[in-house]
């Protein structure tokens, strides 16, 4: 009974700790739709420069391994997961309390974009630590009689949707304080939030959170031998090149289509924010119908059905900058709300099977260096999508104002997103069976 009973409190505290921090990073999608339409009105930079700033400030991001290794070789009071949350938050608090206090009185090109550094380093160290913790529980045995590892996907999916939630309410509430409140009260509320999330993460020690225990003073040099260790194996390499490459292939058009929809068309504030609000809802149905029916199913099959929807939704995407949809009676709004918010979230459907697919595979000892190697290539990928997008849409003519060459850079866009599929087979074909033969 004490070891149902501490195992059942252990897991009540890993939830707290991870819903609040995936919940709390859900919620930057608030924050950075203000930075969007400060940029764009408040600084009136154009499209191009938009998304190389989006693109660029995520450079801390690639960094991840390296935050990783030192979560798992360096202990902080006894701990190494926690603390680095902690100092990760705090660094998050710095970044938009500053932001919000400089917004007003005027901040420069260069300023903004050394605090959005700041900020995204500390949510850097705080997602690989978490994602640290979600690759060390699934290894755990489960409080069940028959006492599996708890590797099929539960946590991934409660975190998953945890990020979702968050990202359903930043998105709606930020649609909504466009209008209503400056991009500085948006700044300083979130701010505020990361203070609290601080406060309670100083409250929670890691040794009630019931993780594997490792070596407290394992060597960085140690640490990095065995994530080389790790990256050597062929199904961890060739999944992760694989799945790095089916971002990085595809020009992003993101800050195109945030002007086409807001200045062309002259979609309300308001009505994006539901249209990032149905892409949230969306991402949290897909982890509830993941945990309840897909998780059995093979991850390559999962992932490669997502990329050839992406490509689909980009196509129709070049059908509706033609103006196909309006004249079959489906006006511009409609379709920016339901479509476009589907297609921004669909990028990251595939993730939640591929963390699934990486804890099983990631060796004991190196799971926050391995799983932030993981995001690492995905944050590399996606600023390298960022660039291409932008060289894209010079090749096509597109500008502020003119963008007519964009439905050729939407099928683009779409032939590049299917290029992937032909090396699929990077990606072990099923789990499932290759765990059954290890036990």
């Amino acid at each position: 009974m004490v070891s149902v009973s501490n195992g059942s409190e252990s897991q009540r505290n890993r939830k707290v700790l991870l819903g609040i921090g995936f919940w709390v990073q859900g919620l930057r999608c608030f924050p950075l739709m203000g930075v969007s339409f400060f940029l764009k009105d408040g600084l009136r930079v154009d499209p191009s420069t938009l998304q190389i700033l989006q693109n660029s400030t995520n450079l801390p991001m690639v960094a991840k391994p390296f935050y990783g290794i030192l979560s798992d070789s360096f202990y902080i009071f006894g701990q190494h997961r926690v603390p680095y949350i902690a100092l990760g938050v705090f660094l998050q608090v710095v970044s938009w309390m500053t932001i919000a206090l400089f917004a007003k009185s005027g901040i420069s090109f260069l300023s903004i974009t050394i605090y959005l550094l700041l900020g995204n380093l500390g949510a850097s160290i705080v997602e690989v630590a978490n994602d640290a913790i979600v690759a060390e529980s699934g290894k755990q045995p489960t409080s069940s009689k028959n006492s599996k590892p708890s590797s099929s996907g539960e946590l991934q999916s409660f975190v998953w949707m945890a990020s979702s939630i968050g990202g359903v309410l930043g998105n709606l509430i930020g649609g909504i304080a466009i209008d209503q409140f400056s991009t500085q009260a948006m700044f300083l509320m979130y701010g505020i939030l990361l203070s609290l999330q601080f406060l309670i993460t100083l409250f929670i020690r890691e040794s009630s959170l019931d993780l594997p225990k490792s070596p407290p003073h394992v060597g960085f040099r140690k640490q990095i031998s065995e994530l080389l260790v790790a990256l050597r194996k062929p199904e961890i390499c060739y999944s992760i090149l694989w799945f790095a490459m089916s971002y990085a292939v595809i020009p992003a058009l993101t800050g195109t289509m945030f002007f086409y929809q807001t200045q062309h068309l002259e979609i309300e504030s308001s009505l994006l924010g539901m249209s990032k609000v149905f892409g949230q809802a969306a991402m949290l149905l897909w982890g509830v119908i993941y945990n309840r029916h897909l998780k059995l199913i093979p991850p390559r099959k999962l992932i490669v059905a997502v990329q050839v929807s992406m490509a689909m939704f980009m196509i129709s995407d070049a059908l509706f900058v033609k103006g196909v949809y309006r004249i079959i009676g489906i006006p511009d709004t409609i379709y920016v709300v339901f479509f476009s918010g589907l297609l921004e979230v669909l990028y990251f459907f595939k993730i939640l099977p591929f963390n699934v697919l990486m804890a099983h595979l990631c060796p004991p000892g190196c799971e926050g260096s391995v799983m932030a190697f993981v995001m690492s290539a995905i944050a590399l990928a996606f600023m390298v999508s960022g660039y291409l997008g932008v060289a894209l849409a010079s090749y096509v003519g597109v500008t502020g104002n003119d963008f007519s060459g964009l439905p050729r850079g939407l099928l683009i866009q779409a032939a590049c997103t299917l290029l992937p599929l032909f090396w699929s087979s990077c990606i072990p074909g099923d789990v499932k069976s290759k765990s059954k033969k290890e036990n």
